[in-house]
């Protein structure tokens, strides 16, 4: 059965001439004629029976089906784009991957580890793409993520990966000369709040036994680096998932100053869609991952 696809001239021209909202501007990044991009736009207008610009004195308007249907347009010709490029990379190869991934998670628990993944399938090439929030994988161009959450993800098949557990972490000049301090004391400094998580504190504190109403109080950082690198300024204290501060804490540049039994409400999951069958690529590096 014939798919009623228009060509993939007519459909550049068009999403060129939508973006700029001009065929002068669409002629000259295609580097083709004003006419010639007139005429891919006027036969897929008569193709799909549908009017996607109104014609002014001052040139052309989308109309909103064609803002609607420029925005797809777009979004399928970079994928596209980016198939292609991938499949010329890998000549054909092994796979492309494409993993959602916490940003501090990314950072400092699996980019040390992707060597050691790419000496062993050096045919598969691994895209990150950061998320800090929950987000639907329909239409993201997305094969798996790594996130940290209670495992409940609609329409997703989730392993636990690892728990996660905070630790309160400063700059030794904070405290000092103190090397140590008690959970109640801490609660009297500067305490760095975290954007996603906003109760730790509060559940660090109750673990430690500390009555406190300062548990909210404090800057907030959307990632965990830049609790951390705040923490390294001495701008507080940071609760933070150990691997986040492992090396600064090694260097002796940040401390834990005081310990709380608190275990944190999240731990970090490997998600799959179950809409989407995963390629060979996937199903080796989940293996691959779950196993680090």
């Amino acid at each position: 059965m014939r798919r009623r696809i228009p060509s993939t001239a007519a459909l550049s021209a068009f999403e060129a001439a939508a973006r700029h909202e001009s065929f002068t501007r669409a002629a000259d990044e295609l580097h083709m004629t004003q006419s010639a991009v007139c005429r891919q736009i006027a036969a897929l207008e008569s193709s799909l029976g549908v009017e996607l610009f109104r014609r002014t004195r001052r040139g052309v308007k989308l109309t909103a089906a064609g803002l609607a249907y420029g925005r797809r347009v777009a979004e399928r010709l970079a994928a596209l784009e980016r198939d292609t490029l991938e499949l010329m990379s890998s000549r054909g190869q092994g796979g492309v991957i494409e993993l959602a991934v916490v940003p501090t998670f990314a950072t400092h628990w699996l980019l040390p580890r992707i060597p050691a993944f790419q000496r062993e399938h050096p045919h598969i090439q691994l895209n990150l793409h950061t998320r800090v929030r929950p987000f639907l994988f329909d239409d993201s161009g997305l094969d798996l993520a790594l996130y940290a959450g209670d495992g409940h993800w609609p329409g997703c098949e989730t392993r636990l990966l690892m728990p996660e557990r905070l630790i309160a972490v400063c700059a030794p000049a904070l405290i000092a000369p103190c090397k140590r301090i008690s959970p109640a004391q801490l609660a009297g400094l500067p305490l760095l709040q975290q954007t996603t998580r906003p109760h730790a504190w509060r559940r660090w504190f109750a673990a430690a036994g500390v009555d406190t109403d300062r548990s909210l109080q404090g800057p907030r950082y959307e990632l965990f680096s830049m609790s951390v690198q705040a923490a390294l300024l001495g701008l507080g204290v940071a609760l933070v998932p150990d691997f986040a501060a492992e090396a600064e804490l090694a260097a002796g540049r940040l401390i834990e100053p005081a310990t709380s039994p608190c275990e944190s409400d999240r731990a970090y999951y490997l998600a799959l869609p179950e809409s989407q069958p995963a390629s060979q690529a996937v199903q080796v590096f989940a293996r691959w991952v779950m196993q680090r």
